[in-house]
């Protein structure tokens, strides 16, 4: 009987559309919300240390910018540190470059800056009708997803714990 790649697991194949999707929303959904907490802190530390209040709605063009640059930082910095979103380690995904080594910071900071422009320009169809579902971004940053996550390895793993649980469970004779 000869092993295929899908019976292995799907580590290292392209990231499926639906996958790339639910881990944007992750990130978006994780990084907006660390954005409201740490803005929820300076207004804290601001009030405490000078005894004043800060509105945002006053400061609306600072708080796009600070938008901007938190979600560009969010982005850039993990792609860069590891190759994955905190959406994209929950769900098993990595961005790799286009020969399959791991992600520069430059490539990291050129998916960040494509990534709204291929949302708004409908870039993002590649991902659903190519091959290797790579977007506009992935193009300019030259860059792929592909899966992270390997089952067989994890199941193994369990399955190897759980052998030494019940080996220690049973009584002694």
């Amino acid at each position: 009987m000869t092993t295929t790649p899908s019976s292995i697991g799907r580590q290292g194949t392209y990231a499926g559309p639906v996958s790339r999707l639910c881990a944007l929303v992750l990130d978006v959904v994780i990084a907006w919300y660390s954005l409201i907490f740490l803005g929820a802190g300076i207004t804290f530390a601001v009030r405490v240390t000078t005894n004043r209040t800060v509105s945002i709605s006053h400061l609306r063009i600072t708080t796009a910018i600070a938008v901007v640059i938190w979600f560009t930082f969010y982005f850039t910095y993990q792609w860069a540190l590891s190759g994955k979103t905190l959406g994209m380690a929950i769900l098993g995904l990595r961005v790799v470059s286009f020969d399959g080594g791991p992600l520069t910071k430059r490539a990291a900071l050129l998916r960040t800056i494509a990534l709204p422009i291929s949302i708004l320009t409908l870039g993002s169809f590649g991902i659903v009708f190519t091959r290797r579902h790579r977007g506009l971004h992935d193009a300019i940053a030259r860059t792929c997803v592909v899966y992270d996550w390997d089952a067989r390895a994890a199941r193994l793993r369990w399955l190897a714990t759980r052998n030494t649980e019940n080996q220690s469970n049973e009584p002694l004779a």
